[in-house]
């Protein structure tokens, strides 16, 4: 290997070694792993550090936990509770609501706005095809007793009366409280915005939550937010369940039993079947921080049990009655589950008589709840996507494909040519075969758009101001805005016969189906991306469960990322952390032997060493790790790299002009740019190329210095370099995808700082993340059938 790191326990810097301190030598600290075949350890990497505190790290090797951080990052009042990011124990203190979000008088955002007219759009576009042909219902696949439970549960959604034999009695009377049992009274949270799209209620319904809340022992402070989230019957929905504070991004069931307990005295008891039901939806809801849509319902019970529900089965099936959440069972018999839950597995515990309807689990077809928000967007996406593959061929395409630049790119403007729905796979090289594919359609006279997952990938295609690209290249998010692109028809549909998306693995369910409904009849969609990488901060996994149910061509690109960091990355991506041969210096390693070595290092490495070794401004160097608590989490990283390459008193609620930063509008997607100034409206930032003002009471949940990012917000982009930061307290935090997503990020030079040990390697060969629990994959197959 040709590539080391000065030992020096003072100096970093990236340098060419003399060849006797490569492998095994001490100067190089990297040395062959044992029956590895290759895979390269570093020894003498440290103790390991500090203890994991991290907002994803101690997920076992899943990419759950940073998930939901990242999810998490435009309501987060800087916690490092693991819960946070549905990892911790839900024994954690219970004397601080852990209210995610910001304040009560809160303006609404330009997100918000954002998402507002994204909603009143997709209510035209259903009514719209409500009067073409009805979405596919709910459940379709549901036959027996699961189908008749699910005729009630729409009964009750219409008002109507179930038929009383589908459903059990409801428990008996609820245990009362232990005598002397003191509420708990949380303590009065940081100020947070309201859920995006959602306006600042009137003060008259404030002030009506707010004298529930201090009757129950909350803070008065939170009022705006549950108003927010509750709407103009809050103050009355508290009164009469008061464990609609659930519903509450932040609040969890112990706060709600505390105030439950206090608003309620004895009339109320852990088999409360409010309780219940509102326990279920919040399960719900933290299964989709993790990217579920659904869960099974085996682990939603054991879930219930471990929050002292006395009878789990009875409170699932009061939830389904209520209409909390609906239930499904699909799937052919005996056929692939997506996942064995994280709260353990009890399919044949119910044996001898239960249904499917009752919430058991039949061998091979496994029954979900799910919340109706994500069963409606999968259910529409299917549906979308049913449609799409139904585009007839178009000849004309063939003298486009025999003019391409490349054989992938040929194979794939003929796929494109034949078929409505394409699904292109391939790493950082392979994106040009999309923009190829573009081009030869506006030759054709099409209307085509290319659309990255953020700004970073489309000034990558020169889609910024001035590029190559011009408006063929787009955010998602700016043609969902109607803010890019070519508008949209008088029905809400896009004005394009092509659409391209790009970093297609970090599509959520709710924005694909967004896309899909917006698409014309006849129009083609092309999904690209690379399956390696780490999937959506949103619930769902789209582009897998297309992939995995094989509807339509699926075109492999034959271009590999060249140079020793794409040599590097194809190997992580097949389970091989390989040497490779590094003659200018495009792949470092530089052991550690703790958190603080790693912070120092990691400074000396953006500040000096890289820079000076590829003429790079510190701005063209990006670090990654794997959270945003712990040691060397992006808090630590970030306060250390603003010290040495921006100091300043941090006046504008701790940032000053020059700071970098990152910005998170809405959940799942990152903004970076740079601090301008700020004044009584907010705090001013530069986004690629665009004036961005942040209202000063968002600042502190949607602004962070942005030197250092989690993989999950690097994800779709791409630097000059990148330094990975790998601690001690990381390992956990680690698996394959995520190796292969932050290593990737970098296309001229990969810094590793590395105090993990034998779990880089291992994480690579081994950490395969569980698999999210989605319908979308059933739902397709359902309608068009497997091609494969």
């Amino acid at each position: 290997m040709e590539h080391a790191v000065s030992t020096d326990r003072d100096t970093t810097t990236v340098e060419d070694t003399a060849p006797g301190a490569e492998a095994g030598g001490p100067a190089a600290g990297v040395e062959p792993g044992a029956g590895g075949g290759g895979v390269t350890e570093v020894v003498g990497a440290g103790d390991g550090g500090a203890e994991a505190e991290a907002d994803g790290a101690g997920t076992g090797g899943s990419d759950a936990g940073e998930t939901a951080t990242d999810r998490a990052d435009t309501a987060e009042a800087d916690s490092d509770s693991a819960d946070a990011n549905g990892a911790g124990s839900d024994g954690a203190d219970a004397g601080a609501v852990g209210v995610e979000g910001g304040a009560e008088a809160a303006a609404v955002s330009e997100a918000a706005a954002e998402l507002a007219a994204q909603r009143e759009l997709r209510e035209r576009i259903e009514q719209r095809k409500a009067e073409k042909e009805g979405p596919i219902a709910a459940g379709t696949k549901l036959s027996g007793h699961a189908a008749d439970l699910l005729a009630a549960v729409r009964a009750v959604e219409s008002g109507d009366k179930p038929d009383p034999a589908l459903l059990r009695a409801v428990a008996a009377a609820p245990a009362p409280v232990a005598p002397g049992a003191a509420p708990v009274a949380p303590a009065a949270p940081a100020p947070v915005a309201p859920a995006p799209g959602t306006a600042p209620a009137p003060r008259a319904v404030v002030d009506g939550v707010r004298a529930v809340l201090a009757e129950g022992g909350a803070p008065e402070a939170f009022a705006g937010q549950v108003s927010a989230v509750l709407g103009e019957q809050a103050a009355g929905l508290l009164r009469e369940d008061p464990w609609q504070l659930l519903s509450v991004p932040g609040v969890r069931p112990e706060q709600a039993d505390g105030f439950a307990r206090a608003l309620l005295g004895a009339a109320c008891g852990p088999g409360d079947e409010r309780r219940a039901a509102a326990l279920v939806g919040w399960l719900l809801e933290r299964g989709a921080l993790q990217g579920h849509t659904a869960l099974e319902a085996s682990a939603v019970r054991t879930a219930l049990a471990g929050h002292g529900v006395p009878d789990p089965d009875e409170a699932v099936r009061h939830a389904v009655s209520e209409g909390a959440v609906l239930v499904f069972q699909e799937g052919p018999e005996g056929g692939e589950q997506h996942e064995e839950s994280d709260e353990g597995d009890e399919a044949g515990e119910d044996a001898g008589g239960e249904s499917p309807a009752d919430g058991a689990d039949a061998p091979g077809r496994p029954v979900l709840l799910g919340l109706d928000r994500y069963a409606l967007a999968e259910e529409s996406l299917a549906d979308g996507l049913a449609r799409l593959v139904k585009t007839g061929p178009d000849a004309s395409w063939e003298e486009a494909a025999t003019a391409a630049g490349s054989p992938s790119a040929a194979e794939l403007i003929r796929a494109v040519a034949g078929h409505g729905l394409v699904l292109h796979t391939g790493g950082e090289a392979a994106r040009a075969e999309p923009v190829v594919l573009a081009g030869a359609a506006r030759a054709l006279g099409l209307r085509a758009v290319v659309a990255a997952h953020s700004e970073n990938g489309r000034a990558r295609l020169g889609g910024g101001a001035g590029g190559d690209a011009g408006e063929g290249a787009v955010t998602v998010a700016g043609l969902l805005a109607g803010a890019e692109g070519p508008g949209r028809d008088a029905d809400g549909m896009f004005a394009l016969d092509l659409l391209v998306v790009l970093d297609a693995p970090q599509l959520d369910v709710e924005t694909a189906t967004m896309l899909v409904e917006s698409l014309p009849d006849g129009s083609r969609l092309v999904l690209s991306g690379d399956p390696g990488v780490l999937w959506s901060a949103g619930a769902g996994r789209v582009f897998g469960d297309l992939l995995a149910a094989r509807v339509c061509p699926q075109i492999a690109s034959r271009t590999p990322d060249p140079g020793p960091v794409g040599e590097l990355v194809s190997g992580i991506g097949i389970g091989e952390l390989n040497q490779v041969a590094a003659p200018g210096k495009e792949v470092v390693i530089v052991p550690v032997r703790d958190a603080g070595e790693a912070v120092h290092r990691t400074v000396q490495l953006v500040a000096d060493s890289v820079p000076r070794a590829f003429g790079l401004a510190a701005g063209q160097t990006q670090v990654i790790t794997v959270g945003h608590g712990g040691s060397a989490g992006t808090r630590a990283l970030n306060t250390a790299l603003k010290e040495r390459l921006n100091p300043g008193p941090g006046r504008f609620g701790g940032f000053d002009p020059g700071d970098r930063i990152a910005y998170v509008p809405a959940p799942g997607r990152t903004l970076q740019g740079s601090v301008v100034s700020a004044d009584a409206e907010g705090l001013h930032l530069e986004c690629g190329g665009a004036a961005v003002v942040v209202p000063k009471d968002r600042v502190e949940s949607a602004v962070r210095h942005g030197w250092a990012l989690t993989a999950h917000q690097a994800a779709g982009m791409r630097w000059e370099a990148a330094v990975v930061v790998l601690p001690g307290d990381a390992a956990q935090g680690l698996s394959r995808p995520w190796v292969y997503t932050a290593f990737s990020r970098g296309d001229r030079h990969l810094s590793v700082v590395h105090g993990v040990d034998e779990a880089l390697p291992r994480a690579v060969a081994e950490g395969v993340p569980r698999e999210r629990v989605t319908r979308l994959r059933g739902l397709v197959e359902g309608l068009l059938g497997a091609t494969a």
